[in-house]
């Protein structure tokens, strides 16, 4: 005979039995997480470049390109070079490339509000950052202040006219106190030497020629702003990144691993790019001592789209940006 004496169900037994069934009823109704998408309809990316950016170190450097080959099995075709982001970004949403090289994300902001249908696969920056508002060195402006009246050529909805328009802004002028003329590098360098603007808000290396090559001055830098606004970002169609997934997350760890050999690696990238730029030992030493850095941030980080979202509506507020943009609607879903 069992000395076992069985008892029926105890108050314990049945508040812990309805838990443990009240728990199952709220997992089972709660919603789970969507898997990734995946999935790639070719085996060729066209990534655009500028030659003193992230981009344009990967495509001298050529890792990048056979990192994504041996990973992933795709060939990667160089589209460029640009001279600012504006025209990359042209290129992608003409269909001539698939990846902007990562530039300025107010062109960004103001390709999309311009129709383009684009989406950002990638975001970064890089520092210290060197945007500055530079004259000649016989000018009569001596600060800020003493633009009022003047004309200050800058690119259109990018780097160059948000530094001028915070740094007015910083000294309690309007913007239509000043004449923007709107140059992109190029046309912008010769107008400043000739006289044909007044003063020129540029980012390096090319501030750093033209202090050297005309002697030129600071009025105002970025670094005596009292904010950041303005970061880099990649776009890539709308389409590309719905049917290419895959090639979007391979893209973006690709640059990730640039990145990091390249904050690694100062020196050896400070000799690569002035070969290619073609500029003096003199900024040359300053860029190595200055030990300049790419950050990269993912299109899922919240922080940084917190950021950017800050950004995008500072610049409708400030007239840089015609209208209102939510960051959140124009991001690759990887």
């Amino acid at each position: 005979m069992s000395d076992h004496v069985s008892r029926g169900p105890t108050r314990r037994s049945i508040v812990g039995a309805a838990a443990g069934g009240f728990a199952a009823l709220l997992a089972s109704g709660r919603p789970s997480r969507a898997a990734p998408p995946t999935g790639r309809t070719t085996d060729t990316v066209r990534l655009s470049w500028l030659n003193t950016l992230l981009s344009g170190i990967a495509k001298e450097r050529g890792d990048l390109e056979k990192r994504l080959l041996a990973s992933d099995g795709l060939k990667v075709e160089w589209v460029g070079p640009f001279p600012n982001h504006a025209p990359s970004i042209q290129a992608v949403a003409g269909g001539s490339a698939d990846f902007s090289f990562g530039g300025s994300t107010a062109v960004g902001f103001a390709a999309i509000l311009g129709g383009s249908p684009l989406v950002f696969a990638l975001f970064g920056d890089s520092l210290p950052r060197s945007t500055a508002i530079i004259v000649r060195p016989d000018s009569p402006i001596r600060s800020v202040k003493d633009l009022v009246g003047k004309s200050i050529a800058a690119n259109r909805s990018g780097l160059g006219e948000y530094v001028l328009v915070a740094a007015l802004e910083q000294h309690g002028i309007a913007r239509d106190q000043v004449d923007i003329v709107y140059l992109n590098p190029p046309d912008a360098g010769p107008a400043f030497a000739s006289g044909k603007v007044d003063a020129w808000s540029i980012w390096s290396p090319v501030v750093d020629i033209a202090r050297e090559s005309y002697k030129a001055r600071d009025v105002f830098t970025e670094k005596d702003l009292n904010h950041q606004l303005d970061y880099s970002s990649f776009l890539v169609p709308r389409a590309f990144a719905e049917k290419n997934p895959d090639i979007i997350r391979a893209v973006a760890k690709a640059y990730r691993d640039e990145a990091a050999w390249v904050n690694a690696n100062n020196r050896e990238v400070e000799y690569l790019l002035q070969s290619r730029v073609n500029y003096s030992d003199a900024i040359r030493d300053k860029y190595i001592q200055e030990k300049r850095e790419f950050v990269i941030y993912d299109v899922n980080d919240r922080a940084h789209l917190a950021r950017l979202q800050a950004s995008a509506d500072w610049f409708t507020a400030h007239r840089v940006l015609p209208d209102k943009l939510t960051v959140t609607d124009h991001l690759a879903k990887i």
